[in-house]
């Protein structure tokens, strides 16, 4: 019965179900590991690099990071070529809003656009869904840091941390047993560098079979934070994740000699 609905975008199966949707859903479980972590004076987004042959030329940008304005970036889980398209939205929008009102686009409004972009391209014959998930890092001055996933359906949520893309769900076990809210304790939320740790143990989690000599080649680290009341995003370079990541194994090998 499932197979006379899945080919459609606009037509509801007898489940109640959009199968395209959830197929473009799926195939987002399968992108390159994406993580996002608030920490108390900024935020962390780590990526997974997938290489697929050692003669590509290296990116001359970031292939998995993307500035969307200068308060808000995001990362990228599927479909590069279709997420191009929804950046350039995004960054029109932001464009158009700071020409019109004179001061930065919130946040959520930015995510809220972008989605809403999204979720028409489901509910329109003719189309497909974007094959993309995003992971959104943003500050503004009256809610400071925020992290937002958003899935090609269109839905958006509010994080402290999250994964997207392949094994999350073991990337979200990780997170919940040694994330900290700051509920327990004042202060205890991670700060950046603690936060830069628990993103490459996330990653070494879902990246299967990957050394601690590829590790670097392999892993793409961001951060925002603020600088003088303005948002300064900063992709690490190979030898300061080698840095993060030789941190992480130092770690790690008391507990594992205990």
């Amino acid at each position: 019965m499932a197979r006379r609905y899945d080919s459609s975008t606009t037509t509801f199966s007898p489940e109640g179900r959009l199968h395209q949707v959830e197929y473009a859903i799926e195939a987002i479980n399968n992108a390159g590991t994406c993580v996002g972590i608030l920490a108390k004076d900024g935020i962390v987004m780590a990526s997974e690099r997938r290489i697929t042959s050692g003669l590509l030329a290296p990116a001359k940008i970031s292939e998995k990071t993307y500035q969307l304005c200068p308060h808000a970036a995001c990362n990228v889980a599927g479909l590069t070529a279709d997420a191009n398209i929804l950046i350039d939205q995004a960054r029109l929008r932001a464009g158009r809003y700071a020409y019109q009102y004179q001061e930065p686009i919130p946040v959520e409004q930015l995510v809220e656009y972008v989605c809403n972009y999204k979720q028409f391209y489901t509910q329109r014959g003719g189309l497909r869904p974007f094959g993309v998930a995003f992971l959104f890092a943003g500050y503004d001055e009256h809610h400071g840091f925020q992290l937002y996933q958003s899935d090609p359906s269109g839905n958006y949520s509010g994080w402290k941390a999250t994964v997207i893309g392949a094994n999350n769900q073991a990337g979200k076990s990780l997170l919940k047993a040694e994330y900290r809210t700051g509920e327990e304790e004042e202060g205890s939320i991670p700060d950046v560098q603690e936060a830069l740790k628990l993103a490459v143990k996330v990653l070494n989690r879902t990246m299967d079979g990957t050394t601690a000599a590829a590790a670097a080649e392999k892993m793409e680290l961001y951060t925002m934070t603020l600088d003088d009341g303005k948002c300064k995003h900063h992709i690490l370079n190979k030898q300061e994740a080698q840095q993060v990541i030789d941190a992480v194994e130092a770690e790690a090998a008391p507990a594992g000699d205990a």
